[in-house]
């Protein structure tokens, strides 16, 4: 069975949304059609407890992020049919702590001193490990059994990846994808490129020739950047199938790669990108911004982006407002692939594997109220029925093409194959280390682009120095106590 959905609405963030305290909008209640809503219920009592066997029914959990994937604002939106089951069949509900991504972490460090902790955050990538050794989130252990034939699938992903001491810190409902390379087909049409879903299904969808298109397009003097965005270099750096970090699964430690074969060659890509004009100069703007004030997707209708890469994320929003930046849905003009391949790699595509899950957070005050909504959005994943009323939501709500649905599936295999599971940490590495790392994968954004030589040498000194320190801390970390440091 593909699971298409997980990412998808787990990934609706309201990113216009943003700045504590808002009160400006207003929960809308969007329902499904009584015939899907009857299904998804009748599918809920065979796999979740009944309401008057869980002690939670009836409860509120306070959600700490900078969007809510849970509760609609619009009528225009499609319902998340995890949240949904949680209200309809526990009547339970969702209270939106709001933060800004920038100062997370210190919003939410703030909250728990004060004794005042919303109950969960968002179980991404980069809560491990440098999260879980501060003390900001607990195992979640205590509240979701692995064993359990709801769970299963994710133990090995969870215990694997997330862990300390063989304590799992995020409850994963799915294991999902990172970046993608979106485009707009019209737009390939017009510069007389061949449509890349076209070579990714002929397995011709490689390194150099997408860098033949991104120069070939690329023309200063029309502003017209074949690449735009915050995520391009790491995109491309991870499609080679390495990480400059890499978290050694066997011996618990997280080791320097920079000297990889695979990432130098990435590296070289990147670097060639940048000395012939096709990336966008965001340094020749305030705050180093994209394209039209760093709006996501901008210039891709107007076909002034040949590529932008990031999260299937970026095209869910409204019709009108992803047709506004995208393209028209109704003609398939947006369309993604995966990140092109390596020619002198393993013959493998890369993308980030990326967890889909919710944190507990320390003094969380109702933690088995988060283990029951996650058990909601497990059994989405999970359901055939639901996968198949969310996919039509994708359709019909959102105008998703058949092709872009194919193509998640593609992404989705990739994602989570054996042979392909590529996770990252970003943020997880802590704030010291992640800015070493983010300087190796930003060899690009520069007027003056620079060497992977010049790079290893001027900063192999402190990505060491801090992967050590890392190293230690993890080492020295018991998750049976509560650190009560929360100093990056």
């Amino acid at each position: 069975m593909k699971k298409i959905i997980a990412l998808l609405l787990a990934s609706v963030m309201i990113l216009a949304l943003v700045g504590c305290g808002s009160s400006s909008r207003e929960v809308v209640q969007l329902t499904f059609a009584t015939q899907d809503a009857e299904a998804i219920l009748a599918a809920a009592g065979i796999m979740l407890p009944d309401a008057e066997d869980t002690a939670v029914s009836g409860t509120t959990v306070k959600w700490f992020a900078w969007y809510d994937d849970m509760q609609n604002y619009s009528e225009d939106e499609i319902i998340n049919s995890g949240y949904w089951t949680f209200q309809e069949k526990y009547g339970c509900s969702v209270t939106w702590v709001e933060c800004t991504w920038d100062t997370r972490y210190d919003e939410l460090a703030n909250l728990i001193l004060a004794s005042n902790s919303p109950d969960f955050y968002p179980g991404d990538n980069e809560i491990f490990p440098n999260s879980c050794i501060k003390g900001i989130f607990v195992p979640v252990d205590d509240y979701i059994d692995y064993d359990d034939p709801l769970w299963a699938d994710e133990k090995e992903y969870a215990y694997t990846y997330f862990s300390i001491k063989d304590r799992p810190y995020i409850i994963v409902y799915d294991n999902t994808f990172g970046n993608v390379c979106a485009y707009n087909r019209r737009v390939m049409e017009e510069n007389g490129f061949d449509d890349p879903a076209e070579l990714y299904y002929n397995d011709e969808w490689t390194w150099d020739v997408f860098y033949d298109m991104c120069v070939e397009f690329s023309d200063a003097d029309e502003d017209k950047y074949a690449l735009d965005g915050f995520w391009y270099g790491s995109g491309l750096m991870h499609s080679c199938g390495e990480t400059i970090v890499v978290y050694n699964t066997e011996t618990l430690q997280f080791e320097n790669n920079s000297d990889s074969a695979a990432i130098e060659r990435a590296a070289t890509l990147l670097y060639d990108l940048s000395k012939n004009g096709c990336i966008y100069p965001r340094w020749n703007n305030d705050n180093w911004n994209t394209r039209n004030n760093s709006t996501t997707g901008g210039g891709m209708k107007e076909g002034l982006c040949l590529f932008y890469i990031g999260g299937s994320w970026m095209f869910t929003d409204t019709v009108e407002n992803i047709e506004a930046v995208w393209g028209d849905m109704s003609e398939g003009e947006l369309m993604f692939v995966p990140l092109p391949r390596d020619d002198d790699g393993n013959g493998y595509y890369y993308t980030e594997s990326a967890s889909s899950g919710y944190c507990i957070v320390q003094g969380a005050p109702n933690p088995e109220g988060v283990a029951l909504l996650a058990s909601c959005m497990r059994f989405k994943v999970l359901d055939p029925t639901v996968v198949n009323i969310d996919r039509l939501q994708l359709e019909n709500t959102y105008l998703w093409t058949s092709d872009m649905l194919d193509m998640y599936d593609e992404c989705y295999a990739l994602a989570t194959s054996n042979d392909n599971v590529l996770v990252v940490y970003g943020a997880g590495y802590g704030t010291k280390l992640e800015a070493v790392v983010s300087t190796y994968e930003g060899i690009a954004d520069s007027p003056d682009a620079t060497t992977w030589a010049q790079i290893k040498e001027s900063y192999d000194e402190q990505l060491e120095y801090y992967i050590a320190q890392l190293n230690s801390q993890v080492e020295a970390y018991d998750p049976y106590s509560l650190d009560e440091d929360y100093e990056s």
